[in-house]
């Protein structure tokens, strides 16, 4: 099985990149998290799940370790194919997904392209207490305060997903803890760019 390619990025779409190694182009599905790190003519490193089918063979490829795990964890659950975990991985980082998975946020688990209610109620429910500790942080629970609150309803105004400006701004204020609203919403603008 594939679980890691090094090699040179040959093409990024909007879904995809084209990784070649060694001679060979490996299209590989990946999350906008992680493709937002690929450039085009450089390096890169993906860990990588294959998912066989009868009538298709599927790569699957993260920037870290703990993406990979999460999309392992979220094929488990009936019901959620790697197209709804791409989704949900693209639309948090890693650290907040697993805490939503952990915590069976349902607001935040929505809020990815194609997670309904149902399915999210279905995720958060086999998923309860399966989450491994190493996947939630260091942080413990999430931070939110009047500051984050606050820089989420005018990132949101602005007209960005409430998924993706939820997980940018848990990250700032995980990085910036004295951060004022106004300094949040720079920072996060300039992560959300």
């Amino acid at each position: 099985m594939l679980r890691y390619l090094r090699g040179t990025v040959l093409k990024k779409g909007p879904s995809s990149a084209v990784l070649l190694v060694g001679g060979l182009g490996f299209e590989v599905a990946c999350p906008a998290t992680t493709l937002g790190g690929l450039k085009e003519g450089q390096e890169a490193a993906l860990y990588t799940r294959l998912i066989v089918r009868e009538d298709d063979l599927s790569l699957f490829g993260f920037a870290d370790e703990e993406s990979l795990e999460l999309f392992e964890l979220l094929l488990s659950v009936s019901g959620v194919g790697p197209r709804v975990a791409l989704s949900l991985l693209s639309s948090h980082t890693p650290a907040l997904l697993a805490r939503a998975l952990a915590e069976g946020d349902l607001r935040l688990l929505t809020a990815a392209p194609g997670v309904g209610k149902k399915l999210a109620e279905r995720i958060a429910l086999e998923l309860k207490g399966r989450v491994p500790a190493h996947l939630l942080g260091q942080g413990g629970g999430l931070v939110r305060n009047s500051q984050t609150e606050e820089a989420e309803l005018a990132l949101i105004a602005l007209g960005f997903r409430e998924g993706q400006v939820r997980s940018v701004v848990a990250e700032v204020a995980r990085k910036y803890p004295g951060a004022s609203t106004q300094e949040l919403i720079k920072l996060a603008l300039k992560a959300l760019r």
